[in-house]
């Protein structure tokens, strides 16, 4: 594997930096780094949007023909790592990353003129309705149920742990339209409108005190048959490609070192209680220097499937593994940073957001703020997108052949 970049790409590299120089404002970054929740907020993500669609760079994962920028793999590794590393916040993948490859690769021509450009101009917000109750890890059991009248389709049921449903104005989902085969052959895929009457979006509250997730009950909501994405029952198809697409094609390991490099910097400035500080105690140095050498493994599994993927190959079940690790290294770096403040680092302000003119006052730093709510909100990490188990049991039999 050639890991060396081409002069070409230090080139795009170089314009990349210069941009986030410019173009990524103090106020994005400080309330990026003032979040706790796996998602940013809707502001700071359209304030960060718009700048990138500005430039034409918002759809970087996109082919030119569908409005993307039609990058290589290099490209888009190093645009995500240079972002990472400068703080820029993480693009909300709902629309961007999960449904846009989605429509473009089984949506109608209808649906590509309408859809993709209202997912760059931010008109259209999205979330995904996939979990539900007793179906979350186990998407096959799904029930909620679509069935076809006319030119429509009524939709009963109901979707939880759904990300960002209170500000979303479109689902996508999967829903049950046939129960007579497998469970898998019965499902579809479809997109539906958050304003459509019988759709309702109750809070769910995290540990940490987020509103990030919510459960959707759908009863009798009557979405356009022509919003059904693909045929009757591709859904399955469509949801394993969206999870792939979900598990990788991204990089972790830039922004994991971020976050270690940002614990590690405020180490020097936290007494360690002996008249020193934590920066030079050799057991905390241990620790940060197990953690970074476990991301930099990441960092180079992530460059492995970017070679593939530059050599015309699928990511494939690989994915699993960098969402698996990812995942974990994520837990352990927020565990890190709690560990790093003591007593300071458990406040639990129940004021949001964090950041702002109206934000509470932080006790002793506002990187002792933010980490409880930070740790307990990445409990979520090995869940969400397939829980540790779910990817284990893909590696043990797709890549180790058990």
């Amino acid at each position: 594997m050639d890991i060396q970049l081409s002069k070409a790409d230090e080139e795009f590299r170089d314009t990349v930096r210069e941009f986030l120089a410019t173009e990524l404002s103090p106020t994005v970054r400080e309330a990026t780094a003032q979040t706790p929740t796996v998602f940013v907020e809707p502001d700071i993500h359209n304030a960060w949007a718009a700048a990138l669609n500005r430039r034409g760079w918002l759809a970087y994962q996109w082919p030119a023909e569908h409005g993307g920028t039609g990058w290589t793999p290099v490209q888009r590794y190093l645009f995500e790592k240079e972002c990472a590393l400068a703080g820029a916040p993480n693009l909300t993948v709902l629309g961007l990353k999960l449904l846009a490859p989605v429509i473009f690769t089984y949506g109608s021509e209808e649906q590509k003129a309408y859809y993709l450009p209202r997912i760059l101009s931010g008109e259209d917000y999205w979330c995904q309705g996939f979990s539900e109750p007793g179906a979350g890890s186990d998407l096959a059991s799904l029930k909620t149920r679509a069935v076809r009248d006319g030119d429509e389709y009524v939709i009963n049921g109901s979707k939880i742990w759904t990300t960002h449903a209170h500000h979303a104005n479109r689902m996508f989902a999967l829903v049950r339209t046939d129960n007579s085969g497998r469970k898998q052959q019965g499902i579809s895929f479809i997109l539906i409108d958050m304003d459509t009457p019988g759709v309702a979006v109750r809070p769910i509250y995290t540990l940490a005190g987020d509103h990030e997730v919510n459960q959707v009950f759908l009863e009798d909501v009557r979405v356009p048959a022509s919003n059904l994405v693909g045929e009757e029952g591709q859904g399955w198809e469509i949801a394993k490609f969206l999870l792939e697409n979900e598990r990788g094609g991204s990089c972790h390991a830039p922004k994991l070192l971020y976050d270690l490099s940002m614990v590690e910097k405020a180490a020097a400035d936290e007494p360690d209680a002996r008249g020193g500080v934590l920066a030079d105690d050799p057991e905390w140095r241990r620790r940060v220097a197990e953690l970074r050498l476990e991301v930099q493994s990441l960092d180079m599994i992530e460059l492995k499937i970017l070679a593939d993927i530059a050599n015309g190959r699928k990511p494939g079940p690989q994915t699993s593994l960098t969402k698996l690790l990812a995942s974990q290294l994520r837990q352990k770096i927020d565990l890190l940073a709690v560990d790093l403040y003591g007593p300071a680092g458990l406040q639990l302000p129940a004021q949001r957001p964090l950041y702002g003119d109206n934000s509470s006052d932080p006790f002793i730093s506002g990187g002792a703020q933010v980490a409880s709510a930070r740790y307990l909100n990445s409990r979520a990490w090995t869940i969400f997108g397939g829980t540790d188990e779910v990817q284990s049991t893909i590696i043990a039999k797709t890549v180790l052949g058990l």
